[in-house]
């Protein structure tokens, strides 16, 4: 488990690998910075390392180009999977002065975010997976309030009940648990579980 707590953030990830792989296909990414919290799940076609070979340029591209735009961020990773097996990307920013999150996804990596520990926000992703060819974008924004949870998993961790699992969960953490235990282990599986805090 990694784990990230700031003045803005506080989030849980977890991370295994299909069982009789020693490498996940999925890569998670994370980055703090100043003014905005950026977050991303990309899920490798396919599992083990030719999986893990597509979904590894992502952070790459996150890392070097961090303060451009979701939509944008997501070309450029579109542009490196020519010739590669693909990978399905979720992207997240957090943007601490506009209080708002922004999340675009190509592919089966899901986001779910409870608001005022009430309203439950599912945005759907693009279908698909990024694989170098013209791929629609579709960033969707949303206004947070201090406490609101968030998940981001892929699609190797199945939640019954995301709205359940997050109201009976009293912070980050529990959710994490919760979600933990509701995994059922053999396959790729990724998420993170957070909460903003301002």
């Amino acid at each position: 488990m990694e784990s990230i707590l700031n003045d803005h953030v506080e989030a849980y990830v977890f991370q295994e690998a299909k069982y009789g792989n020693r490498e996940s296909g999925d890569v998670y990414y994370t980055r703090s910075e100043e003014d905005y919290f950026l977050f991303a799940i990309a899920d490798g076609l396919g599992n083990g390392p030719i999986a893990r070979q597509s979904a590894q340029i992502i952070p790459k591209v996150l890392d070097e180009h961090h303060h451009e735009t979701i939509d944008e961020l997501l070309s450029r990773c579109n542009e490196y999977m020519v010739q590669k097996r693909g990978a399905a990307v979720a992207i997240v920013k957090v943007y601490y002065n506009k209080k708002t999150i922004q999340y675009s996804c190509v592919g089966n990596v899901r986001f779910y975010m409870l608001q005022d520990r009430s309203k439950m926000i599912y945005p759907l992703p693009v279908m698909g997976y990024l694989s170098g060819r013209p791929q629609k974008m579709k960033t969707q924004e949303y206004g947070y309030q201090k406490g609101d949870l968030f998940l981001l998993h892929s699609d190797g961790v199945v939640v019954r009940s995301p709205k359940a699992a997050m109201k009976e969960s009293g912070g980050p953490y529990d959710l994490y648990r919760n979600v933990l235990q509701s995994i059922e282990h053999g396959d790729d599986a990724t998420f993170i579980a957070g909460s903003l805090l301002l």
